[in-house]
């Protein structure tokens, strides 16, 4: 009775510890290509790199501005991401905005229910999170990987 007690409650905290919410960029957009705002206030390192990835694997090239937009910038991007403290850094939350000359168009929120309890998936780095929160914001410009 105990051992599945135990089985049924790691059980549970494996369930449901990510929350993804999605408003994809629609195709006819046509988007090619996608300047994104640096974020000083991030300090996950990797972040930055995996969000310019998972635009560059749906065929989007990309580049790096601070400040203000640059003119010929179409689309942009904004971004957020908090992290919390599980005996190691855990990106808990990760919030991305799409732009359209300053119209949103597109967004994306990850965010890691309850602190991720049990799951040993919540130390994962940002590649194995946010790259399939990437794949749902541009479901409609088929992916570049493999081809």
């Amino acid at each position: 009775m105990l051992k599945k007690a135990f089985v049924v409650i790691i059980g549970l905290s494996l369930i449901a510890c990510t929350s993804i919410k999605v408003r994809p960029v629609d195709d006819q957009l046509q988007v090619r290509h996608m300047c994104i705002q640096s974020n000083p206030k991030v300090i996950r390192g990797d972040f930055l790199s995996v969000l310019e990835r998972g635009f560059q694997k749906h065929g989007i090239t990309t580049e790096v501005y601070s400040g203000k937009s640059p003119e010929y910038c179409e689309f942009t991007t904004t971004y957020t991401v908090r992290q919390t403290w599980d005996m190691a850094m855990v990106l808990a939350d990760a919030e991305i905005w799409i732009h359209q000359d300053k119209r949103q168009v597109a967004y994306a929120n990850y965010h890691l229910k309850g602190g991720g309890g049990l799951s040993l998936m919540k130390w994962q780095g940002a590649e194995k999170k946010i790259f399939p929160v990437m794949d749902a914001l541009l479901e409609e410009y088929p992916s570049t990987e493999g081809m």
